[in-house]
């Protein structure tokens, strides 16, 4: 997509939940299950944070936290959630196959269904987000496996656009991997993920030199 139809297409999605947030404002379960990694003072980064869930629970944590969103629609409704839950976010209005990534800028990097690329933007993503983690620091991915068709409770109808276990392995394997999970589970969040839905979850650790 054009950086114009993917702002759109997003603000409708947003635009049209109306006072409510498309995927809640909870946050995302397996992120939530990482507490333990985060500390205050942690630098963070949530990519592609949509209505601010992740990125406000991340602030509460004490971490600085950093998130982008091509949507201005959802970055009002991210706004509105942080002033709500008392935190600060550095919310940046942008499209990430353009801007320009901070470098080694990050103890951990955020990635939670991030799966609106094909496979050429997806390589392009991967190594930018690989590039603004510090040496020595995390990166957690969550994102659905190609059986998630069979349920369409959620993400993108297009099968390159899912993660599998090999997917993951290639573009992450040089880093230690923490946590690499396929798995499946019920999940509520909001009416954007509902129901039954087959998951993969990533956690790897940068080389500190």
């Amino acid at each position: 997509m054009s950086q114009f139809d993917h702002e759109a297409f997003w603000s409708a999605r947003y635009r049209d939940a109306g006072d409510d947030y498309l995927f809640g404002t909870a946050p995302n379960r397996f992120l939530e299950a990482q507490a333990a990694l985060f500390r205050p003072g942690l630098r963070v980064l949530s990519v592609a944070d949509g209505e601010g869930r992740n990125a406000v629970w991340l602030a509460a944590q004490g971490c600085a936290v950093t998130a982008t969103e091509i949507s201005p629609v959802a970055l009002a409704k991210a706004q509105k959630l942080a002033h709500q839950q008392h935190v600060t976010v550095d919310f940046v209005e942008t499209d990430i196959l353009r801007w320009a990534w901070p470098q080694a800028a990050y103890d951990v990097v955020v990635g939670i269904f991030i799966q609106f690329v094909g496979p050429q933007e997806r390589a392009q993503l991967f190594a930018a987000m690989r590039e603004a983690v510090c040496p020595g620091g995390t990166l957690l991915l969550q994102g659905y496996t190609p059986k998630q068709l069979e349920y369409r409770t959620g993400g993108p109808g297009a099968v390159e656009n899912l993660y599998t276990r090999d997917l993951l392995e290639e573009a992450f394997g040089d880093w230690e991997i923490i946590q690499l999970k396929e798995h499946e589970a019920r999940i509520e969040e909001g009416r954007g993920h509902a129901g039954h839905s087959a998951l993969i979850d990533l956690v790897v650790r940068k080389p500190a030199a």
